[in-house]
């Protein structure tokens, strides 16, 4: 036999080896109409195939770098066929829809990736959004699991992302911009997030280095789209915490749809566990509903309405916090007088066409309308003890405070009211010419809003009352006579009618296209934003600002499936009313807008382990700021500077590795790391409000191997300790202390009675879809999270304590869920 006969049997032997070495995967869950997962449902090539298992996974091998078609198929639904043609090496996630009705085929473009991973965008599955346990259930205690995204307040949905406040994030539904009230000073004040958790369909967030599309904020940007329902169902969800209801209706023609939820909140569990005794009434409630209705193939119209009533009623009794150190134990001990009530109604509606001109142009126009009025009365009188506790093991009195060190009185005095009325027409278009697709907006925005600011405060220190800073500050009392004239500690009043005209525009273009053998993806577009402000006596200058942006994504032919970014531009953001308030309550019409150069560099990196999916991402961000406009943070409030003297910079490490650590289950476990300071005045960089330096977050899901339907959720979050640790009438430069770090571990156990796969056709349980029991553990080490201090002086040695004011203990919570 000659040598080349040899090669030519070696190479015929070689030749099906290398193609087996060159595959693919698909892998996915697989739903019905109804969204529940499919078990049994085949999927199959012309050579291989497998099936779904109990929730509706499955996972298989393809030859790559040729078209496959797959079919996949169910003995009561039919076929969807798809062919795609993938990568070596890569991994494709298709989840498809099975319908009673009619067969569906589609074909995928080669590259298989979902764009929101060329966009650096994170998709959060919205079943999560109800299962994962926490004090603020949600989008936003999701996103606080996240890298970058810190909150620090479990009684709060307000969250910074990357060394910003709670006022640079975006928030979008159905792409349309929402709000927040205004006024809101702490965590247990705010209710009810804008976001309805039963009527989300899809849930997009991106923590920085965003499309121009999106609005002028310089943090982060959640893009939530609400459900369009395709039979009548009802879904109910009850706990100690109040309840949701939510009905979603479809015509038979499928012409018209309705999503409707109503939602009750009551915080008494979890406030009336805190260490100070109170009467608390709350009544947290709200109403929204999304309509579409389709009149041709080509026009739709659709409507997002919410109405919102948030009602805090506070009566403080006593409180006693104990602290020091074994060696010294002191206690404060509190009683008060007077009440707190909050009032917080909220109406929005909003209007939408969308036209399709043909099959490459869509355009759409939208109207809506935003108004809050706000109620914010308080007279709190606080007069506290500050001693030694009884620290004798057996005494009776036991830790009552014996001896004490100071004695003293604050009253706290508000009557702020304010009515805002934001009104917004939008026009946008989508336009896809030859595989570029263009998207364009041109917005009009009124805000009307009329202020009225009344807060005092007088604080007391063994009878004598203690000036400001400013007019002399602490002085010798008792012992040395105070000669300055005798002023409240703090006060503020301003009457405040302010109308922002702006005018919005953008344009963008994005491609999808090839550089050798790699796939990549373009996208740059540029933002224009004019406003002018004007109050009752003076109108500001006439401002505009540009912001260009541009984002750039690599997928290598390589043998591991990796897929590169890199993102930024220059980000504005104009002031909304608050940041043009100053200290006394002033309106500053001549505010610039604050100006951040983003740069993010992003790595996607997707594997398998021990046969199941995993993602790791990882990206590198820096921001650049001027004409930062400074701030304090006192629980949720922003109090601005109203004033552009300052400059800043952030930068960090986000890390985040997702996957199925448990077979058909997500969770993911995620790292970051944040420095942030700013430069107030050229005197110097310190750490901003914001600086949270370390951030490690755990969402993980589980279930009982030999009972499957015993379900176990764990929400974990673990900060370092933010800058505020000082008085609020401190010097920042001379008073850089920290709060202790924040480490919190909810946790919830859930029994599934009836669901997808456990169907009944009699009894009690026969009318239900889904059904389950369970129960929650909120904070399950009882670690004592503190949101600020209280700061109270020694009479005798003019020292001052910090006594922090602690967030929520351990509480325990019951829940279930239906759905009809």
């Amino acid at each position: 036999m000659t040598t080349k006969t040899n090669f030519l049997k070696l190479l015929t032997l070689l030749l099906p080896l290398y193609a087996l070495a060159q595959t693919a995967t698909v892998n996915g869950v697989i739903l019905d109409e109804g969204n529940f997962p499919l078990q049994a449902v085949n999927v199959k090539t012309q050579t291989t195939g497998t099936s779904t298992n109990e929730n509706g996974f499955y996972q298989l091998s393809i030859p790559a770098n040729t078209d496959i078609t797959l079919v996949y198929s169910h003995v009561s639904h039919k076929n969807v066929t798809v062919t795609v043609n993938l990568k070596n090496g890569e991994f494709f996630e298709f989840n498809p829809v099975l319908k009673t009705d009619v067969d569906q085929i589609e074909t995928i473009i080669l590259n298989g990736r979902k764009r929101k991973d060329v966009q650096g965008i994170v998709n959060i599955d919205p079943e999560t959004l109800i299962k994962i346990p926490g004090a603020q259930a949600g989008v936003e205690n999701l996103l606080k699991t996240l890298p970058g995204v810190s909150g620090n307040n479990e009684l709060s949905t307000q969250y910074s992302v990357r060394g910003g406040n709670f006022d640079e994030n975006l928030v979008y539904v159905n792409g349309i911009e929402v709000y927040r009230p205004f006024l809101v000073r702490s965590g247990q004040q705010e209710g009810l997030s804008f976001i309805n958790s039963d009527l989300v369909e899809n849930v997009d967030f991106s923590a920085g280095g965003f499309q121009a599309k999106y609005g002028d904020k310089l943090s982060s940007v959640l893009d939530i789209t609400y459900k369009r329902p395709k039979d009548f169902a009802v879904a109910a969800d009850l706990s100690l915490l109040g309840g949701s209801v939510a009905v979603e209706t479809a015509s038979k023609d499928s012409k018209f749809t309705s999503i409707t939820g109503l939602r009750y909140r009551d915080n008494s569990l979890l406030v009336q566990a805190k260490e100070t005794e109170t009467n608390y009434n709350p009544v947290f409630a709200d109403v929204q509903t999304y309509l579409t209705y389709r009149f041709t193939d080509k026009l739709e119209l659709s409507f997002l309405g919410n109405a919102s009533l948030n009602k805090y009623n506070y009566e403080p009794q006593t409180r006693q916090t104990n602290f020091g150190t074994l060696d010294n134990p002191l206690a404060l001990l509190v009683f008060y007088e007077g009440q707190e009530r909050d009032s917080y109604q909220t109406l929005f509606g909003a209007l939408q066409a969308n036209y399709e001109l043909n099959d490459k142009v869509n355009l759409g126009l939208v109207a809506s309308t935003y108004h809050t009025t706000e109620e914010e009365h308080f007279d709190i009188l606080a007069q506290y003890r500050l001693g030694e506790v009884n620290s004798n093991i057996g005494d009776e009195d036991l830790g009552e405070v014996e001896f004490s060190e100071g004695i003293g009185g604050q009253l706290n005095h508000g009557r702020n009211d304010l009515d805002a009325l934001i009104t917004t027409i939008e026009h946008k278009g989508t336009a896809d010419i030859n595989d570029n697709e263009i998207k364009w907006s041109v917005k009009y925005t009124k805000e009307d809003i009329r202020d009225r600011l009344i807060e005092w405060e007088v604080i007391d220190s063994a009878g004598f009352s203690i000036n400001p800073p400013a007019s002399g500050g602490f002085t010798q009392e008792p012992y040395e006579p105070d000669t300055f004239p005798i002023t409240a500690f703090q006060n503020v009043q301003a009457k405040n009618s302010t109308q922002i005209n702006r005018i919005q525009a953008y344009l963008q273009w994005s491609k999808r296209s090839t550089l050798g053998d790699a796939d990549v993806w373009y996208n740059a577009g540029i933002r224009a934003h004019n406003w002018q402000v004007k109050d009752a006596n003076v109108t500001g200058d006439n401002q505009i600002v540009v912001s260009p942006r541009a984002q750039f994504a690599i997928k290598p032919n390589w043998e591991n499936d990796m897929l590169f970014r890199v993102s930024g531009g220059l980000y504005y953001q104009p002031p909304f009313y608050r940041e043009l308030r100053d200290a006394s309550g002033t309106v500053q019409p001549n505010v610039k807008a604050q100006k951040s150069v983003h740069f993010v560099l992003g790595n996607d990196y997707s594997f398998k382990m021990n046969d199941r999916p995993f993602k790791l991402t990882t990206e590198l961000y820096y921001k650049n700021l001027t004409d930062v406009n400074p701030y304090t943070v006192e629980n949720v409030r922003i109090r601005y500077a109203a004033e552009n003297n300052a400059t800043a910079y952030a930068y960090g490490l986000d890390m985040r590795l997702n996957g199925e650590f448990v077979p058909g289950t997500e969770s993911w476990f995620s790292f970051g790391y944040l420095k942030t300071e700013e430069n107030i005045n050229n005197r110097g960089n310190i750490a901003r409000p914001t600086d949270q330096r370390l951030k490690f977050a755990a969402l993980f899901q589980d279930y009982v191997p030999n009972l499957p339907n015993f379900k176990m959720y764990l929400n974990l979050v673990y900060n370092t300790g933010l800058p505020g640790g000082s008085p609020s009438y401190a010097d920042k430069y001379q008073y850089q202390s920290r709060l202790p770090d924040y480490k919190r571990a909810d946790i919830g156990f859930q029994f599934v009675i009836v669901d997808a796969k456990k169907q009944f056709d009699h009894g009690w349980k026969k009318p239900f879809k889904d059904l389950s029991f369970g129960f929650e553990i909120f904070n399950v080490f009882d670690v004592q999270n503190s949101i600020t201090n209280t700061w109270v002086r020694d009479v005798y040695s003019k020292r001052q304590y910090a006594i922090p004011n602690y967030l929520t203990p351990r509480v325990f919570n019951v829940r279930t869920t239906m759905r009809f």
